[in-house]
């Protein structure tokens, strides 16, 4: 039997909570070369039996940004990009003194990704972040016989956004979410976004996430859902996306770059004990 410690960071964006590992250090990165990722992550992620969390985030160097981020979400399938959780990765690498400046690039698997980080004292309070362009499109699926509409926005993952006048509770999101998820009409399954919109400067939404479930928030599905009412007229282009977890502030660009602005929050650092 293999065991290792493998040290790591637990970080969340308004709820949307993951572990972190420090890919920087040479012993730790060389740890995980021997463990196979996605199941690490799905026991990490475990609630019960694991550190608990939405997922896995490596911090890993990079060869064309500041760091790289890989991204696993709770059932091991590796995600292409998170918005909650690239603001930690900034907060961790400039507070962490692995990275100086409050300029940073970030690499993901949905290309590179610039932040801002708002420092006082030292300590990063809120991260924006350049989620760069959208692509956007109207469209409909046929569940349970009945035809939904929805709009479909890219925010380097793929997000189906739903108005409604009223907001599911709980055993919707999950009941609905799921099946919207892994509806043939997305071959690789979907984020999936419920939206009620307040005004013109405000909208809650609720989000079901591809491969983890309901969580607290999701930066590219606020990002998304900005976007989406945006585009039908719904808000202005700055708009305020209230979710559990808390708020994120989106802004959209005439030059059709989508801006996210949000808090990111270190919890607890420790150890944990990988046995195969």
């Amino acid at each position: 039997m293999t065991k290792m410690q493998i040290p790591f960071i637990k970080m969340h964006g308004l709820g949307n909570d993951y572990v972190y590992i420090d890919c920087f250090q040479a012993e730790t990165a060389e740890l995980l070369a021997k463990i196979d990722l996605p199941e690490l992550a799905r026991r990490v992620s475990d609630r019960h039996t694991g550190i608990g969390a939405d997922g896995l985030v490596l911090i890993v160097p990079s060869m064309v940004a500041d760091a790289r981020m890989r991204m696993f979400n709770a059932d091991g399938s590796e995600a292409q990009m998170c918005g909650n959780a690239i603001r930690c990765v900034g907060k961790y690498l400039y507070e962490s003194g692995l990275k100086a400046q409050t300029h940073l690039v970030i690499e993901t698997l949905a290309g590179n990704r610039t932040l801002e980080l708002q420092v006082k004292s030292g300590v990063v309070e809120q991260v924006t972040v350049d989620m760069g362009q959208p692509r956007i499109a109207q469209d409909q699926l046929t569940m349970n016989g009945k035809t939904m509409s929805f709009v479909s926005v890219n925010m380097g993952n793929p997000h189906a956004i739903f108005f409604r006048d009223t907001m599911p509770d709980t055993n919707e999101v999950a009941t609905i979410g799921k099946q919207i998820e892994k509806n043939p009409h997305f071959p690789e399954g979907t984020n999936v976004e419920f939206v009620c919109v307040r005004n013109e400067k405000e909208v809650d939404m609720r989000v079901w996430e591809r491969g983890t479930g309901e969580t607290m928030a999701c930066g590219t599905g606020a990002c998304a859902t900005g976007v989406a009412a945006m585009e039908l007229g719904k808000t202005e282009r700055e708009v305020t996306v209230h979710l559990l977890g808390g708020d994120l502030h989106i802004r959209w660009d005439k030059q059709n770059n989508v801006y996210m602005t949000g808090t990111a929050t270190e919890v607890f650092r420790g150890t944990y004990n990988w046995e195969k």
